[in-house]
């Protein structure tokens, strides 16, 4: 063999090597990759997991404060029912007494101012009376709202 065929002969083997460790190394990085997509893909499957059951753990703590609200309002709704009711007993009562009270047979003028200005007092006891009861269902509901609010708030922080 020649000189000029050893040294081509040595490049050949040299790049042959070459060729061989870049394959080698090829496959070897190919497989660390593929581990390293696999892992991400667990991760990422996990991850969307756990935010779906942190989604529905919130989404159930809402539904049952704004359930449990309803249910305040409901209950606020029939004591309203009743304290509406009691007012109306107490409406009737004065108007009774604003008319069989103050008539004083002996003194037929003044029973009638005073009859007309008991009447006048018992309207506006009644009115104030009605407001007041309108006030108090929107406390009652505002409050509740708020409460609820601060439930579901004190749920989805924990």
């Amino acid at each position: 063999m020649t000189p000029g065929q050893i040294l081509a002969a040595i490049l050949l083997a040299m790049v042959i090597t070459a060729a061989g460790t870049w394959q080698v190394q090829d496959w070897r990085y190919g497989e660390q990759l593929a581990e390293i997509d696999r892992d991400q893909a667990v991760a990422l499957k996990n991850a969307g997991d756990d935010a779906r059951q942190e989604e529905q753990r919130r989404q159930a703590s809402v539904n049952k404060e704004a359930s449990n609200a309803r249910e305040q309002n409901k209950a606020a709704d029939v004591d309203a029912g009743a304290a509406d009711a009691a007012g109306d007993r107490l409406h009737v009562e004065a108007n009774q007494f604003a008319a069989t009270s103050c008539g004083d047979p002996g003194a037929a003028q003044r029973g009638a101012s005073a009859t007309r200005a008991a009447m006048v007092l018992s309207d506006l006891l009644q009115r104030a009376d009605k407001r007041a009861g309108e006030l108090a269902v929107a406390y009652d509901r505002a409050r509740i709202a708020g409460q609820a609010c601060e439930a579901s708030y004190a749920a989805l922080v924990k």
